[in-house]
């Protein structure tokens, strides 16, 4: 699949890391758990407003900013 046609969910789960030992792991590894994350989603409202609406595994909106800013860059 070329970068540019990638979810961000399927950007995310490149970060997955059983040692999470930064945030952005450890929210890779808890989106993998959520089984209604918005996975073909490329859009930065609907992906955040689902984050800020529906999960308590992301301890603060920073991470999701940190994480679609490399998602962008890597487009």
């Amino acid at each position: 699949m070329p970068k540019s046609d990638r979810s961000f969910y399927n950007w995310l789960m490149t970060n997955r890391n059983p040692v999470a030992a930064d945030e952005i792991q450890q929210f890779a590894n808890n989106a993998f758990l959520d089984s209604s994350f918005p996975k073909q989603s490329k859009d930065f409202d609907e992906i955040s407003h689902y984050l800020e609406e529906n999960t308590s595994y992301l301890m603060s909106m920073t991470i999701f900013d940190q994480a679609w800013e490399r998602f962008q860059a890597e487009r």
